[in-house]
């Protein structure tokens, strides 16, 4: 018969969307955050919404996948923190070079990152200042 008759119809569960999965904690998850934190070049918001993903996951995780975690959110920090730095040496102007050295040292750092969570390896040391 139709569902039309049946006044309580048995709920169905919807499928899950391959999309859903880059919110959860995980390799998938890990890499929109990098990616964010590139697009941050071009769109200065987009490391926000990384940081905040990064945070809500961190702990969740399996072992190998929270050294990213801990090196995407000391990547943030600690480059806001140069990034600072720098804005205030411009004054003097050396602030325009040490603002360039900070941009390359974050995207190196998100390279090694991508590189290393698309091979399912970790972060050797997540709580380095350098690479």
């Amino acid at each position: 018969m139709s569902d039309i008759n049946n006044p309580n119809p048995s709920p169905e569960r919807a499928p899950e969307r391959k999309t859903d999965r880059w919110l959860e904690p995980g390799p998938t998850n890990i890499q929109v955050i990098y990616i964010l934190y590139l697009a941050s070049f071009v769109i200065g918001i987009t490391a926000l919404v990384g940081i905040v993903l990064a945070y809500m996951n961190r702990g969740k995780a399996e072992g190998w996948v929270e050294s990213h975690y801990t090196w995407a959110i000391r990547t943030f920090w600690i480059g806001l923190l140069f990034g600072f730095i720098s804005m205030i040496l411009m004054v003097v102007g050396i602030g325009f070079l040490l603002m360039f050295a900070v941009a390359v040292w974050a995207v190196i750092r998100i390279v090694i990152g991508l590189k290393a969570v698309s091979n399912n390896e970790p972060i050797a040391n997540p709580q380095s200042w350098m690479l």
